[in-house]
């Protein structure tokens, strides 16, 4: 359906006119150059761009798009949805009847008028609009210095560079706009990587090493996005420096040089979040703050907890866990993962089996990941409950018996942690959009893809040896199941299993890219990569309509979904967009192929 798009902003008390594109946003009526031309009025417009980040700028109402809530769960920053259920770490989860309109994007059947992809377009643009104020403003703020004004420059860049990525990634096919755009009827048929990359690029060499907020980015921050385009740009060589810069000398915005948590699960609990030395770069979440009218909590996951009889959570029963995903974190004896035929080793599950009847969980080996990634029946749920199973699942057979754990906020600390102003409450959980493990392993993948075998084992090695060597990072029994709030016993919750590959094992280049490309999926699995990951990696025809294949043996949500290859690695264009930006009577977005 076609719809007029308007736009209002309020940011730092200023106020945007409306205008019909979305492109269309230079500053008029009640906003003047000398509200912002300072050293204090560019500061917000930076802090605005960074606001940006959590996806939640827009709301249907109408004909109206205006500040403030939107479709959050669409389009989270944490990629839910487009990265891990496209990607096979889950499922949409709730029922068939919630949310249907994110179906088509997961078993890639979307066209272009599907509404989660508008929101999605508008919602980053916003922030593109946001840094592109910062970048106009900033030469007239005469009371910067100019070790600030870089500073500033520099952060928008980075922001800029940001938005651009998660949008090519998506659309492939997204117009450039810019602080000197003056037309607004652009066209996407060049190629922004090379834009991506400059902007990246600038920040990388112009940001300080430190802030004074932990969640600006930073000189390194930038430094392992810039690898992280370089990588998706396919440019090993380029990349390779960069990464080894950001391992051996990279430091958080406060000071803590980059490396991992000793245990996994701090990387997910807000009382950690000020010392975390694997954050690189955050989007920073707060609960209970403000009059309780706008979100400042994570929103966009704010579906995504276990939902049904006698769950301690008010909503929504989305983001199951996968089967295909569960089964991937079986290792065998030597603690290694099944790198090829992972589901013939399944791990044993409870589906369809009732709360109230018996059931024992799987006794073979496990990799301890899975347990803080995966809520699954007989083991403690954080520090809530042994999770029950169908009990808290709204429907087993559509979408599996598995839960979301990641994103979700213990009990000791849901006063503090979660939302409770919001009827679905998000919580401070910051989203990452990189951490360290993320960078060790896009360096393995670079260092395998220029057949430095033994480096990429290193760094996959050191992903490994945290879960390895720590085991007081594993999840264990209760002292009292009746009581979770007693604590943990001495008693490991399953049997735990999980090794370093042995010296030598990355013995050609074609293993050590396979053994990395399983680690990327367990070590960040449910963090929003995989869809982007297979898809980059040119495996997500074979990959993906093999899952539809297997998964849906076991549940019915992804009955039918197929991805065709030289389509399906990027979004359709949305219609509203197309239809908006026109030249001469003529269109000047052009769709992605295979859509039309």
């Amino acid at each position: 359906m076609k719809m007029k798009l308007f736009i209002c902003i309020v940011l730092a008390g200023v106020s945007f006119s409306c205008k019909k594109s979305f492109f269309e946003r230079n500053p008029q009526g009640s906003l003047q150059p000398n509200d912002i031309s300072t050293k204090a009025g560019v500061t917000n417009l930076l802090i605005g761009a960074y606001a940006a980040l959590d996806g939640q700028d827009t709301v249907n109402q109408g004909d109206l798009v205006s500040l403030g809530g939107g479709n959050a769960w669409g389009v989270s920053p944490s990629n839910w949805l487009m990265g891990s259920v496209a990607g096979g770490d889950a499922h949409k989860g709730s029922d068939g009847t919630d949310q249907i309109v994110f179906m088509p994007l997961v078993t890639f059947s979307v066209d272009a008028s599907n509404s989660i992809l508008n929101d999605k377009w508008v919602a980053v643009y916003e922030g593109i609009n946001r840094c592109n104020n910062v970048l106009r403003y900033l030469p007239l703020a005469g009371d910067n210095s100019h070790d600030d004004a870089v500073n500033i420059k520099a952060q928008a860049k980075f922001l800029r560079a940001h938005y651009y990525f998660d949008l090519k990634r998506v659309f492939d096919k997204v117009p450039w706009i810019d602080e000197t755009t003056t037309d607004y009827t652009p066209t996407n048929t060049v190629d922004i990587w090379p834009k991506i990359e400059a902007d990246m690029k600038y920040a990388y060499d112009s940001l300080p090493e430190s802030q004074s907020d932990i969640g600006r980015a930073n000189k390194w921050a930038a430094g392992a996005y810039l690898g992280k385009i370089y990588l998706y740009e396919k440019k090993y060589s380029d990349a390779e420096p960069v990464f080894a810069a950001v391992i051996n000398s990279g430091m958080t915005p406060n000071g803590i040089p980059y490396n991992l948590n000793d245990q996994f699960e701090h990387n997910f609990m807000p009382a950690y979040e000020m010392n975390n030395p694997e954050a690189v770069f955050v989007i920073e979440m707060a609960a209970n703050i403000g009059d309780g009218t706008i979100a400042n909590a994570n929103q966009g996951d704010a579906l995504n907890f276990p939902y049904g009889s006698g769950t301690p959570f008010p909503c929504c029963g989305f983001f199951q866990p996968s089967f295909d995903l569960v089964n991937s974190f079986r290792t065998d004896a030597n603690g290694l993962p099944y790198l090829d035929d992972y589901n013939s080793h399944a791990i044993v599950s409870d589906e369809g089996v009732l709360s109230k009847d018996p059931f024992t969980p799987d006794a073979g080996f496990i990799d301890p990941r899975l347990d803080w990634t995966v809520g699954r029946r007989g083991i403690p749920y954080l520090d809530w409950a042994v999770y029950p199973g169908q009990d808290w699942v709204r429907d087993q057979r559509y979408g599996g018996p598995y839960a979301p754990k990641k994103n979700v906020y213990w009990s000791a600390t849901q006063g503090v942690d979660a939302d409770q102003s919001q009827w679905a409450p998000g919580s401070s959980i910051n989203v990452f959009v990189i951490r360290f493990s993320d960078v060790l392993l896009m360096a393995a993948e670079t260092e395998a893809q220029l057949n430095n075998l033994d480096q990429a084992e290193a760094y996959v090695n050191r992903v490994r040896n945290r879960m390895a060597l720590h085991p007081e990072g594993w999840v264990y029994k209760y002292v009292n199941d009746s009581d979770p709030s007693a604590g943990f016993s001495g008693d490991l919750a399953a049997n735990y299993k999980i090794s370093p590959y042995p010296a030598g094992a990355f013995s050609s280049r074609d293993y050590a890219l396979k053994a990395i490309y399983f680690e990327r999926k367990l070590e960040l699995a449910m963090e929003g990569y995989r869809y982007f990951d297979l898809v980059r990696w040119g495996l997500a025809p074979t990959v993906l309509n093999g899952y539809f294949a297997t998964e849906s043996k076991l549940v019915t949500d992804v009955t039918g979904g197929h991805f065709t290859a030289g389509k399906n690695e990027h979004y359709p264009i949305p219609q509203q967009q197309i239809d908006l930006t026109q030249k001469n009577g003529k269109n000047t977005l052009t769709q992605n192929p295979g859509y039309n």
